[in-house]
């Protein structure tokens, strides 16, 4: 077996000229964008397995050092020299003036744009009209995987395996065959355990196979490449941060009038995921209440970064923080309770996505409300909370007996699928057999985390064929049909409703057709949503969003009189998942969740420096220790709805709002930003006592 040492850009912008290496031994070989025997690039995502002439990134893969020893690897590839002709580097993410708007040289830098007006007409406000203004960022964060990411593979007589942790084997397959020019057919793709994942193995499995299986196909050996630590952290896709500018206008009563919205994600240098992120942010900033006249632009910024991509949450996270905390802001200055304020301007039974998709299930925000305020006693909290604010105005001297509170909620609704189909098409299935023991076998290509997801399709099979959990298998393995990737709780959603109805098609033959039975069920996207009005362009699949989950968060925190650091007193959660197959399962997920969306919103901070990550960055990166996690309360609300939805991504959507709305009240500032840190707080503390000085 031969190891994989990958070399990488200096530079972060430029033209790559010369790579000279040490004169190697015969079993070590460097391997270039030349020895690609296919086409440079993976499948679904425009991005390099080797960088060619062009370099977009400091760290971007230039050349792979093949051989048999590691630590030799590693020598070899510190005496390489790497020369590039420095270009321009493209513009950071900047701070957006007031009014949202871009500069002109990130206008110019950007993968994809989505707009849509929900009029012909523009808006003019009155002089009267109070206007509401924010502008909410969110960070970047990393996934924090709990193994590195590797590879294996092997390739002997023009067959290629691969074993790798991939949330997309089909993907994974595609890209492999991309760039070897070799049929699919003839590669294998072995799923290894994916572990706490939170969606970081989508693309980077397949760059990291790729480079894996070119090793093999050019030494003719099997290779292994290990990702380390530092590298992983480094380079591997981030959560992309983001920026959202909401201007409102408010009419007499405290209704919208007209809202614009700008919102920008940083999506690195490369097109990972770009326009789904995107679209997904950009429906979560329209939020789910009546905002009247909108106008939205978003746009998917390149930067000189690594590629960013998607992480739990998937860009819906970083827009409903935004129109979550907005709302608030609304009902701030009208001095209205945040939660009331939602009841009265929320979607009704009757209304649509502001993007026109219909809700077949109906918007259940004020039950939701009214369960999540009952369980966290809100009403009585918010309204005591608020009267301490209000008196404590002109008195900001830190003290030991003080008690600083804030309470905070937020909604938010998760969809089943994604926006936009990749070169798949959308198209996903799942092979059943019903065999003549009476057996059940379940062909799926999704590798299940859980144990609760086999259990929920062994009901299945028990409920509508009568066959026993001990009767019935799962089988994930390289010949299982494309089911599509694993992720936006999709496992528990398209796939289930694929499995159901596998069960129903072989009921209605079984007693009509010989043993064994065979059927594949398939799935594909509906029409599409246009977000662009009468102008056509962009578009999304409708059924990803039509019957979405529901959640409603409660946070209450209290702030330190001492070190000013909130500590969290309570979490509350409400869901409207549709039918909960697993209440064991989904409280195990859901409670996940919530701490690592505190974790996000609290402390996990990247910040790049000239383009690359530091090392203190790296080696301070901290998340919530044990003892810190709060009381995670959880219910589930059902409006008589049968079909299963995913939920994963809700805590995502909504805690972060409700815990910085919480902070907001206790320190009577509107925090926009996180994560929100204890240096944001002390600041606003700083700013304070110097004003009552004065």
């Amino acid at each position: 077996m031969y190891h994989v040492k990958i070399l990488r850009s200096p530079a972060d912008h430029g033209q790559l000229e010369e790579i000279r290496s040490p004169k190697l031994s015969g079993s070590y070989t460097l391997i270039t964008a030349a020895d690609i025997p296919g086409i440079n690039e993976l499948s679904d995502f425009p991005a390099p397995v080797i960088a060619g002439n062009s370099i977009s990134y400091i760290g971007e893969p230039v050349g792979l050092l093949a051989g048999p020893d590691l630590f030799r690897l590693e020598s070899y590839a510190d005496k390489c020299v790497i020369k590039i002709k420095e270009q321009p580097v493209l513009p950071d993410q900047s701070d957006h003036p007031e009014q949202q708007a871009l500069q002109e040289s990130e206008k110019n830098n950007y993968f994809y744009k989505l707009r849509f007006n929900s009029a012909d007409t523009e808006y003019f406000p009155q002089a009267s009209n109070r206007i509401v203004t924010g502008l909410y960022n969110t960070g970047a964060a990393d996934h924090w995987f709990s193994e590195p990411h590797t590879a294996a593979a092997d390739f002997t007589g023009g067959k290629l395996t691969v074993y790798t942790a991939t949330q997309w084997p089909y993907q994974v397959k595609r890209s492999l065959s991309r760039v070897l020019a070799i049929p699919e057919s003839s590669i294998t793709v072995i799923q290894t355990e994916l572990g706490i994942h939170m969606d970081g193995k989508l693309m980077f499995s397949s760059l990291v196979s790729c480079q894996a299986a070119l090793a093999a196909y050019i030494t003719g050996k099997p290779i292994k490449l290990k990702i380390n630590r530092i590298e992983g952290f480094r380079w591997s896709p981030k959560r992309s941060a983001s920026k959202t500018g909401i201007v409102s206008v408010l009419g007499d009563s405290g209704s919208v009038l007209n809202t614009d919205i700008n919102i920008s994600v940083d999506m690195g240098s490369q097109d990972v995921f770009a326009k789904e992120i995107l679209g997904q942010a950009c429906l979560g900033s329209m939020g789910i209440y009546n905002l009247g006249h909108l106008n939205l632009e978003g746009i998917a910024l390149k930067t000189a970064k690594p590629p960013q991509g998607p992480m739990e949450g998937f860009g819906a996270s970083q827009g409903f923080f935004a129109s979550e905390r907005h709302v608030s802001r609304i009902a701030d200055s009208l001095r209205q309770d945040p939660a009331v304020w939602r009841k009265e301007n929320c979607l009704g039974k009757n209304d649509n996505l502001a993007v026109g998709t219909s809700l077949r299930d109906g918007v259940p925000v004020q039950p939701l409300i009214d369960s999540v305020a009952a369980g966290s006693d809100y009403y009585r909290k918010w309204a005591s909370y608020e009267l301490l604010r209000i008196n404590r105005k002109q008195n900001w001297e830190i003290s030991e007996h003080e008690s600083k509170r804030g309470i905070g909620i937020a909604i938010a609704y998760q969809g089943s699928g994604f926006l936009y189909p990749g070169n798949d098409r959308g198209i996903y299935s799942v092979e059943m057999t019903l065999g003549k023991d009476g057996s059940l076998e379940i062909r799926t290509s999704t590798l299940m985390n859980r144990e609760e997801e086999k259990k929920i399709w062994c009901a299945l099979a028990l409920r509508i064929l009568g066959v026993e959990e001990n009767q019935v298998t799962v089988v994930n393995s390289p010949a299982s049909p494309d089911s599509g990737p694993c992720c936006l709780s999709r496992n528990i959603t398209a796939v289930t409703r694929l499995v159901e109805r596998g069960c129903e098609a072989i009921r209605k033959m079984r007693f009509r057709d010989p043993l064994p039975i065979v059927i594949k069920r398939s799935v594909k996207p509906a029409k599409f949503i246009p977000w662009n009005g009468q102008n056509g362009g962009d578009a999304g699949d409708s059924l990803a969003f039509c019957r979405p989950s529901w959640g409603a968060a409660v946070t209450e925190v209290e702030i330190d009189n001492v070190t000013l650091e909130p500590k969290v007193r309570g979490i509350w959660l409400v869901v409207d998942g549709g039918k909960i197959m697993s209440e064991t399962g989904a409280r195990r997920a859901l409670k996940t969740a919530a701490i690592n969306a505190l974790s996000w919103t609290t402390r996990e901070q990247i910040i790049y420096e000239n383009g690359i990550i530091p090392q203190n960055i790296i080696q301070n990166y901290i998340f919530l220790t044990p003892e810190e996690i709060p009381p995670v309360n959880i219910e589930f609300f059902n409006n008589g709805n049968s079909n299963p939805k995913g939920i994963g991504e809700l805590p995502w959507s909504c805690i972060p709002a409700s815990y910085v709305q919480a902070v907001s009240q206790a320190m009577d500032y509107p925090f926009e930003k996180i994560p929100l840190t204890v240096e944001d707080i002390w600041a606003v503390m700083k700013n304070k006592q110097s004003e009552a000085a004065v």
